[in-house]
């Protein structure tokens, strides 16, 4: 089977690299390079936590194949399972976060519930005012800068072909199959994977498929190198959008941030945010909140990206509702980074198979109604 799939971000590469492993014969074209979407804009954050309930059976998936990562790949992508850590400041969060943990348990996801004392002894330093956490132990993060580059590059030693900086790409559907024109050349396959991110509602709508998507971009920052000892991905419990900051530190000791400022509106031929430095001492003073540490810190880099926002925040996944051999996978809404391995596994078992092991019937492309 011939596959094309459009979109070099994570979602994209992962696609290519497990449909590559199931036999098919794989032409990825992005628009730019690999990974400088979506997925070079995340924090990184490999957390199942605060999920759409629907959206677990594939986080769990996901987290299999994170943990398999640098044995299936050959290259290690600094996944740690070194937790994730919510902490709370207020009665609300916890009564969210407590519903939430009931909630999840039949999905598969445990989340412990940490005490003030609890959070001082196992994670010194952080919240010092907390009232409680929660954690999941299993969870973690990885390099987004990694990632995509060395799916890319492991599909690519299956056979795939690999193609970048595609410009002025048009789509043509011939009835039996797709045909993509670039200035790379033109591609003919049975079948095309959507995976352009917030590029992808503009491609399901020349095929008659509606999808409410804005384009936005995410401030992040990360931090002069401090002494390591904060392991976990740390978050917050919180219906203060001013307040729900996030922070991790790498191995070399750099604290990368993000959360807080509102993500801005994208302009798609640009394709790129630009991150605000006026908004950066809001952004510090939610993250203080979480590691009081962080004030005395230098910041040494902010930047953004461009990802696609769906109205109800779920993705687009599955395949098409007017078009055989159109699939979609996009919309990821800044909760993608986790998924990414196991969206492209069930993806690719989807088009070679004619089903998926994973239930993906919420995130059904035709749930918003057909294009105008």
């Amino acid at each position: 089977m011939n596959v094309i799939v459009l979109g070099g971000g994570l979602i994209g590469t992962a696609s290519a690299y497990f449909l590559a492993r199931r036999g098919a014969r794989v032409t990825l074209i992005e628009r730019n390079r690999i990974g400088t979407g979506a997925t070079v804009a995340s924090f990184g954050n490999i957390r199942r936590t605060a999920r759409h309930l629907s959206q677990l059976p594939l986080a769990h998936r996901s987290l299999r194949l994170w943990g398999e990562a640098e044995k299936m790949l050959g290259r290690d992508v600094e996944f740690r399972a070194t937790g994730h850590i919510r902490l709370i400041f207020g009665e609300d969060g916890l009564a969210d976060m407590r519903t939430y943990a009931e909630a999840a348990r039949p999905w598969g996801l445990d989340l412990e519930e940490l005490s003030p004392r609890e959070i001082h002894t196992r994670f010194p330093g952080l919240g010092p005012n907390a009232i409680a956490a929660s954690f999941s132990p299993h969870d973690g993060s990885a390099n987004p800068r990694l990632i995509a580059p060395v799916f890319a590059e492991s599909a690519r030693r299956l056979g795939a072909e690999i193609v970048e900086e595609a410009k002025g790409t048009t789509i043509g559907h011939t009835g039996s199959s797709f045909l993509v024109t670039s200035s790379k050349g033109t591609f003919a396959a049975e079948c095309l994977l959507n995976t352009a991110g917030a590029w992808g509602s503009g491609i399901a709508a020349q095929f008659g498929e509606a999808v409410p998507l804005d384009a936005r971009g995410p401030q992040m920052g990360v931090t002069e190198p401090l002494p390591h000892r904060i392991l976990p991905v740390v978050g917050i419990w919180t219906r203060d959008k001013n307040h729900g900051a996030y922070l991790r530190q790498v191995e070399r000791g750099n604290i990368v941030f993000g959360g807080a400022a509102e993500r801005v509106a994208v302009d798609l031929d640009r394709g790129h945010a630009a991150a605000d430095p006026m908004r950066l001492p809001v952004q510090l003073r939610a993250v203080a909140r979480l590691l009081p540490a962080i004030a005395h810190a230098i910041v040494i880099r902010t930047w953004s990206g461009c990802e696609g926002y769906v109205r109800d925040m779920l993705p687009v996944m599955g395949r098409s509702a007017t078009t055989p051999g159109l699939f979609h996978a996009f919309g990821f809404s800044g909760h993608g980074f986790q998924l990414g391995p196991g969206v492209g596994d069930a993806m690719a078992e989807l088009i070679m198979t004619d089903r998926c092991g994973t239930p993906l019937d919420d995130f059904r492309v035709d749930r918003f109604g057909r294009a105008a």
